[in-house]
């Protein structure tokens, strides 16, 4: 399996998550709620940002530079990381759906950008054979095993 399926696989239950956390940060009126939200797409968020930066990044650099794309995917994955933090650490509920609603905006949009040129741009200058090496070195990263028959399943240990 290519990496960048994988990534799409990934963004697929991210997308799941921050629907929830939308619901959640407009129809709840309890900041515990809306923190438990937040906390369940950091959890899942941060990794994959860290699996992408960790395999897919690196191998791009030489390809695409260190500026350009990278750089603002890059800077995107830090300024999500703040509001995460931020979100984290806000007491006021008010401010807290305001840091959601920014959140959910920074997240949309850079996954976008992913799916519309990143992924493209990684396909043309790595090619198949190296974005399934990458794939190769996700599932061990995420403890998937990817059988002979090609279904993922989650590894055990």
């Amino acid at each position: 399996m290519k990496i960048t399926d994988a990534l799409l696989g990934e963004h697929a239950v991210l997308y799941d998550l921050f629907g929830h956390l939308r619901d959640t940060a407009v129809s709840s009126g309890d900041i515990v709620e809306i923190h438990g939200a937040v906390t369940a797409v950091d959890r899942l968020l941060l990794p994959h940002a860290r699996v992408e930066e960790d395999l897919l990044f690196p191998r791009l650099d030489s390809h695409l530079g260190q500026m350009g794309p990278l750089a603002v995917m890059r800077s995107e994955h830090h300024g999500i990381e703040d509001l995460l933090e931020a979100a984290r650490r806000e007491t006021d509920i008010t401010s807290l759906k305001t840091l959601v609603g920014r959140l959910l905006e920074m997240v949309y949009g850079h996954f976008q950008k992913e799916e519309m040129v990143l992924f493209g741009m990684a396909q043309q200058a790595l090619g198949d054979e190296v974005l399934s090496e990458l794939g190769d070195e996700w599932a061990a990263a995420r403890k998937v095993n990817l059988n002979a028959g090609g279904c993922a399943s989650a590894g055990r240990g």
